[in-house]
């Protein structure tokens, strides 16, 4: 199995603050290492769970002490309620066709 880095972030948010969280939750500029990033919405739109796949442990770490990150988490925290997060090795499962 191809194994991956993989941060993953839930954000429960005040409700009627998608568009605004949304603004203020994307970076300006594609960090160092990141290969994917996804981002999922519950329906109500108060949930959100980010998942960015990094080449390294690393290259997560030095994202995550960026002063970019930094200022991308002040410009959320207005709206956000709660958050979750963690840090995982993994890969891509086979799922047998039949």
């Amino acid at each position: 199995m191809e194994q991956h880095f993989v941060w993953v972030t839930t954000r429960r948010i005040k409700p009627g603050t998608l568009a605004e969280f949304e603004r203020a939750w994307r970076p300006g500029i594609h960090p160092d290492g990141m290969l994917h990033a996804f981002a999922y919405w519950s329906e109500d739109g108060e949930e959100i769970t980010g998942v960015s796949v990094w080449d390294s442990q690393d290259a997560c770490e030095g994202w995550r002490s960026s002063d970019a990150e930094r200022e991308r988490r002040e410009a959320m925290a207005p709206f956000v309620v709660e958050e979750r997060e963690g840090f995982y090795r993994g890969g891509a499962l086979s799922i047998p066709r039949g």
